[in-house]
C-alpha cells in the first residue's frame, strides 16, 4: 500500500532533548538506590508520556524500598528527577539536519506531515517555536495531551493520521524510541527507527529493529535520501 503521510516524533528526532541532563538524571536516581545507567534510563522511559513514566517509576521505586512509596516520597523523586534535567534545558539543540529533512518530507508527501509527540502541549509548542519548526507543520502538531493514552499505546498516531485524513496503514512514522516504535506498530503504520539523536548508543538500532522498525535511519541526511527514493 503506498505511503501517503509522514509523522515525526519530536524529542530525539527533531529536537535533541533526550540527551539533555541524562547523565545527571542517572546519577540522581542512583543516589536514591536505582542501579540504572543513563542508557537504561533511555531504554525504559524515552517516548513515554508523563503519566506512564510516573507509574513505571513508582513500580521500580517500590522494588527498591520493599514497599510502595507514599505520595510524598514519589512526588519528591519525580520532582527531583525533573529538576535535574530541567537545569540543563539551555543545552537543548535541534538535531542536525532536521529542518532540511522536514522540508523534504513536505515535498515528498505534498504537505501531509505532522508531529506526534509524547511531550505536553506547552513544552511541545515551545520546542516547535524555539527551533523554527512550527511553520512547516501548520496546525498538525499533536501532543500526548490530545489523547487518552500515551505511547507505547497507539492513540497519538491514530489521532494524527485522522487529522491528516489518511489511513494509519498508509502512514510512515519516524521514531527514536522503543515505546514510540511499539506505538507505531500498534497503530498499523510503517515505522523507521531514527538513531541520529545524541542519546542513541551503539545498540540503539538493534533495539528499534527488534521492536518493529522496518528500517534504520542513521541521521537526517540519510532520512532525506530515503524519503526522496519513495517519490
Amino acid at each position: 500500500m503506498p505511503l501517503s503521510a509522514l509523522l515525526f516524533d519530536c524529542d530525539g528526532v527533531l529536537v535533541d532533548s533526550e540527551i539533555v541532563g541524562l547523565a545527571d538524571a542517572a546519577m540522581f536516581l542512583q543516589s536514591r538506590g536505582f542501579s540504572w545507567s543513563a542508557q537504561e534510563v533511555i531504554t525504559r522511559f524515552t517516548g513515554m508520556r508523563s503519566d506512564l513514566f510516573v507509574a513505571n517509576l513508582r513500580e521500580s521505586y517500590a522494588a527498591i524500598l520493599g514497599r510502595s512509596p507514599d505520595e510524598a516520597e514519589l512526588a519528591d523523586l519525580v520532582s527531583g528527577l525533573l529538576e535535574t534535567r530541567r537545569a540543563q534545558l539551555h543545552t537543548m539543540t535541534l538535531v542536525a539536519g532536521a529542518t532540511m529533512a522536514v522540508r523534504t518530507a513536505g515535498e515528498v508527501f505534498a504537505g501531509r506531515i505532522a508531529v506526534a509527540s509524547s511531550s505536553g502541549k506547552a513544552q511541545l509548542a515551545d520546542k516547535m517555536s524555539r527551533f523554527g519548526l512550527a511553520g512547516h507543520f501548520g496546525p498538525h502538531i499533536y501532543s500526548a495531551d490530545d489523547v487518552e493514552r500515551g505511547k507505547p499505546y497507539p492513540d497519538i498516531f491514530l489521532h494524527a493520521a485522522a487529522a491528516l485524513g489518511v489511513a494509519p496503514a498508509t502512514t510512515l512514522i519516524i521514531e527514536d524510541s522503543v515505546n514510540g516504535v511499539l506505538a507505531a506498530r500498534r497503530a498499523g503504520a510503517e515505522v523507521w527507527g531514527f538513531v541520529g539523536g545524541g542519546h542513541c548508543a551503539a545498540d540503539h538500532a538493534q533495539q528499534l529493529t527488534e521492536s518493529g522498525a522496518s528500517r534504520i535511519v542513521a541521521d537526517h541526511d540519510d532520512l532525506a535520501t530515503q524519503l526522496r527514493e519513495l517519490s
